[in-house]
C-alpha cells in the first residue's frame, strides 16, 4: 500500500516593524495588537523592531541604517517577510521590497487579509473586495515583483489571488461593477431601516473594540448563535436580533464590526454602511473589555472612529466587559457614556441590569397614560405592548383600564 504523505501549508514567519515618532506613543502597545493580527491571519511572528524617529521615511519607512538591520534579522531569524504597523506607501513599499528582496506587508494588508477569510455573507464579501482593489489599485506601479506573488498577504485568501495581473483599467471596471452591487445591498438596508422606523421598535447598536465580547453580549441577551472566539474580527458581517424586554416590549439589538487602531480608510469606506447602523440606532451599547490594560485608549478609539462617522447626540450605555478577567482594581468610568455598567457577558453576569437600564432609557422618551381604551379600540392596546411599556390591564366596564408608558407616536392615536 502507498503511503500517504500529508501535505502542510507554508507556514509565514514574519518580523514586526514599527516606528515610534514620540516618546511615549503607543508604538509599543500597537505592536503587540499587530502580532495578534498576524496570528488571527496565520502566520508566525518570529522577531520585532521599533525604531525611535522624528518622522517616517518617506521612502523606506525606517531609515536605511534600520533597513540593513532587518536584512539581518531577516537571515538570522530565517522570516519569508515583513510586517509594517503602517499603510506604507507604493515607493515604500518598492523600495523595501528592492532592498530587502523578501515579502513586504503592512498592518492595512493583514486586516484585509483577515477581512477577507471572515466574510459570508454577500454584502460582507462585496464590501472586502471592494476594500482590496481599491488598495491594490493605489499601490499598482509600486508593487513590482510581489504583484507576481500569490496573494500578496498572509495566505491566498479572498479576491487578491485572482486580481493581482489585472491592470488599472480591469481593476477600475471590477470596482464600478462592485459599487453597483453595494448600492442595491445598500438600498435594501435603507429599505428595511425605514420599516423599522416606521413600526417605531427601538434599535440598540453595539459598537466597540474589536475582541471585547460584543457578539457574546448579543448571543447570550437574544440566543442569536453568533460565532464567539478570542480573536481580533471573529465575526465580520453585522447580525440583528429581536430582544424582548421583561415589559414584553421589543428591541432590536445589532452587532457591528469591531473598531481597531489604525482601522484602514479604505475599510471604513467600504464598511460605511454597516458602521452606520450606530448613526441611526436609538441607543449605543458601547462594550468595553474591563481586563484589557489598554481600555482607555481602546475607547478613545472607538470614539474616535464614531465621531469619524458622523455618530453625535446619541444615548450612550457602555458595558465594562469581562469583570471575570480583570486583574485591577481600578474604578471604571467613561465621562461620555449615560450610563456605565460592569457586566461579564459570556458568564451571564450583570445582563438583567443591563436589560433594566435599557427599560429605564426607552421610558424616557415616552408619555406616562392612565386611560380607558373602549373596547371597540382594543387594537391600540396590541401596539402600546409592542412599541411602548404595558404596565397594567384591567377590563372594566367602560373598557380596558391601562396604565402604560406610550411614545408621542401612539400617544396621538389615543384620542
Amino acid at each position: 500500500m502507498a503511503e500517504i504523505h500529508e501535505i502542510k501549508d507554508l507556514e509565514e514567519r514574519v518580523l514586526l516593524i514599527g516606528v515610534s515618532e514620540q516618546d511615549g506613543d503607543d508604538a509599543e502597545d500597537s505592536l503587540v495588537e499587530l502580532a495578534d493580527l498576524v496570528k488571527t491571519a496565520g502566520a508566525v511572528v518570529v522577531g520585532t523592531l521599533i525604531q525611535k524617529r522624528e518622522k517616517i521615511h518617506p521612502g523606506t519607512y525606517v531609515g536605511t541604517g534600520k533597513v540593513t538591520e532587518i536584512a539581518e534579522l531577516l537571515e538570522e531569524t530565517g522570516a519569508t517577510g515583513i510586517v509594517c504597523d503602517d499603510e506604507l506607501s507604493p515607493a515604500q513599499l518598492k523600495n523595501l521590497e528592492q532592498l530587502l528582496d523578501t515579502k513586504i506587508m503592512d498592518r492595512t494588508l493583514i486586516i484585509l487579509d483577515i477581512f477577507a477569510a471572515r466574510a459570508s455573507t454577500n454584502e460582507g464579501k462585496i464590501q472586502v473586495e471592494l476594500a482590496q482593489l481599491k488598495y491594490r489599485l493605489s499601490r499598482l506601479t509600486g508593487l513590482g515583483r510581489s504583484m507576481s506573488r500569490l496573494g500578496g498577504g498572509i495566505g491566498t485568501r479572498g479576491p487578491g489571488e485572482k486580481k493581482l495581473e489585472m491592470d488599472r483599467r480591469l481593476i477600475n471596471d471590477r470596482i464600478a461593477q462592485l459599487r453597483r452591487e453595494l448600492a442595491e445591498v445598500v438600498k435594501h438596508r435603507d429599505i428595511t431601516r425605514a420599516k423599522r422606523e416606521k413600526q417605531n421598535v427601538p434599535v440598540v447598536a453595539i459598537v466597540g473594540y474589536t475582541n471585547a465580547g460584543k457578539s457574546t453580549l448579543l448571543n447570550h441577551m437574544t440566543d442569536a448563535a453568533v460565532l464567539e472566539e478570542d480573536k481580533l474580527f471573529a465575526t465580520l458581517d453585522p447580525t440583528t436580533r429581536v430582544l424582548e424586554l421583561t415589559n414584553r416590549q421589543e428591541v432590536l439589538l445589532t452587532d457591528t464590526v469591531g473598531f481597531i487602531r489604525k482601522l484602514p480608510h479604505h475599510l471604513i469606506e467600504a464598511f460605511k454602511s454597516t458602521l452606520e447602523e450606530a448613526k441611526y440606532a436609538d441607543i449605543i451599547f458601547h462594550v468595553v473589555d474591563a481586563s484589557n490594560p489598554q481600555r482607555d485608549k481602546q475607547m478613545h478609539i472607538v470614539y474616535e472612529t464614531l465621531d469619524n462617522l458622523g455618530v453625535k447626540d446619541k444615548k450612550i450605555v457602555t458595558l465594562f466587559n469581562k469583570q471575570d478577567l480583570r486583574t485591577d482594581d481600578e474604578p471604571m468610568q467613561d465621562f461620555r457614556a449615560d450610563k456605565v455598567l460592569a457586566i461579564s457577558a459570556a458568564k451571564n453576569d450583570g445582563l438583567e441590569d443591563v436589560k433594566a437600564i435599557l427599560e429605564e432609557m426607552l421610558r424616557e422618551d415616552k408619555i406616562y397614560i392612565e386611560r380607558v381604551i373602549p373596547y371597540n379600540n382594543a387594537g391600540i392596546i396590541q401596539l402600546i405592548r409592542k412599541q411602548g411599556e404595558l404596565i397594567s390591564e384591567e377590563y372594566v366596564a367602560e373598557g380596558i383600564a391601562i396604565k402604560a408608558y406610550v411614545p408621542m407616536e401612539v400617544y396621538g392615536k389615543l384620542d
